[in-house]
């Protein structure tokens, strides 16, 4: 049986689906609003026989998102996420993500070569667009190889104003504008 946890946010609401018992709880899946649909919503849909419930350690979690989305510097642990549910590829490309700092972005073509996947930019971009775990594992901190945004779960404009919370920066043609990129070769 899954349950759920909804957070209020200055993004909408943000639901964390989770399993498990109280002394061993995993999340399974994180649902941010959208454009037109409320996570709850999403939930609703994706997650139909959810029943809200919680427990410490999920608690702690849902805090931190919303601490997170209202400007708190926040690293996240992977400790309560279900990564089981992922293929060893999404594995490695979602611990790959989840390694990228606070302020700093990579490209989906930088973190394929990392994984060992060379011209694996689109399969990356592919989990990207499939992470159960927006937040926790940052994806919003990866750019197209022209340093353009790329896409987002929740929209641009979310990931935009997400990067600029970390302090990245954009030019007039909303390029982002950086000195480093996570997995460049130095």
């Amino acid at each position: 049986m899954n349950n759920k946890i909804i957070k209020s946010t200055p993004f909408g609401s943000v639901c964390i689906v989770w399993s498990g018992s109280k002394d061993r709880p995993l999340i399974v899946n994180i649902l941010l609003s959208r454009p037109g649909i409320s996570a709850e919503n999403r939930a609703a849909k994706t997650f139909p026989d959810l029943r809200l419930s919680s427990c410490p350690e999920i608690d702690r979690t849902a805090s931190s998102i919303q601490a997170y989305l209202e400007g708190e510097n926040i690293k996240f642990s992977l400790n309560l996420v279900n990564l089981s549910q992922c293929t060893k590829f999404q594995q490695s490309v979602l611990r790959a993500q989840h390694a990228i700092p606070r302020g700093i972005v990579s490209t989906y073509g930088l973190i394929a070569e990392h994984v060992g996947v060379h011209g694996g930019a689109r399969a990356v971009g592919n989990v990207m667009a499939g992470n159960p775990f927006p937040l926790i594992i940052p994806c919003h901190r990866t750019i197209l190889s022209n340093f353009h945004l790329g896409g987002f779960q929740s929209g641009a404009k979310f990931k935009r104003t997400l990067l600029t919370n970390e302090g990245i920066i954009f030019d007039e043609n909303e390029k982002v504008v950086c000195r480093q990129l996570h997995y460049a070769p130095m």
